[in-house]
């Protein structure tokens, strides 16, 4: 398990919804959001270590950190 100092503005908790339902629910977020905004995604479903990196970086935002916490993964990304 790894440890991050990163405060998250915004959480979203999607533990237990499966693909897409976690990447839906952070770009709902992230579109609506101001400039600046750090998210916070909690995701039970693997997919997302590799999908929301794609995204963020298709759509110009900044990934700060993917946090294994043992049962889910906390998933930090800026709103550019």
């Amino acid at each position: 398990m790894t440890e991050t100092t990163i405060e998250a503005d915004v959480t979203i908790d999607a533990r237990e919804a499966t693909c897409p339902g976690p990447m839906m629910d952070l770009i709902g977020k992230v579109e609506s959001g101001e400039p600046g905004t750090v998210y916070e995604l909690q995701t039970t479903d693997s997919g997302s270590k590799d999908d929301v990196p794609a995204w963020v970086e298709k759509a110009g935002h900044e990934l700060l950190d993917t946090v294994d916490r043992g049962d889910y993964w906390s998933i930090y990304v800026r709103k550019s």
